[in-house]
């Protein structure tokens, strides 16, 4: 359940991310699942890519801060509720979620939720007992 994420930290200005991204994508390296949050003057991008370690090294080679970071992935219903399911899971067992995206594919009637927990091996746990699996994502 545990995979890795880039988290790149970018100036809020036009065409940061996509310099980001053109970087990524000149060096072969495919974005899976991405989440931006912001501020008036920087923005975190969150991104789920096939080679996280030379994602890194590219980025951080162009002057961009990034660094790699452990989140869990798991798959859950694509239904009304499924995200409930997860967080009351974690919830009732005391663990906070710091963040966490989800988005949905082809996967069989199952969304792929990223979160990132106060203590990510706990929730790991939590989550497998609760029946969650790891998600399958294409290329990771």
């Amino acid at each position: 359940m545990i995979i890795k994420q880039l988290s790149v930290f970018l100036e809020n200005k036009k065409g940061r991310i996509c310099a980001a991204a053109d970087l990524l994508a000149q060096n072969h390296i495919n974005i899976r699942a991405l989440s931006l949050a912001d501020t008036s003057e920087f923005g975190i991008l969150r991104l789920i890519v096939d080679k996280p370690e030379e994602g890194k090294k590219i980025l951080s080679e162009a002057g961009i801060v990034v660094r790699v970071t452990d989140v869990l992935s798991l798959t859950m219903e694509d239904t009304p509720g499924g995200t409930l399911g997860v967080l009351r899971l974690l919830s009732e067992s005391g663990i906070s979620v710091e963040y966490m995206y989800a988005f949905a594919g082809k996967n069989d009637g199952k969304a792929i939720m990223i979160i990132q927990a106060e203590d990510l091996e706990a929730a790991e746990g939590i989550l497998q007992r609760g029946g969650f699996q790891q998600a399958e994502i294409e290329g990771i």
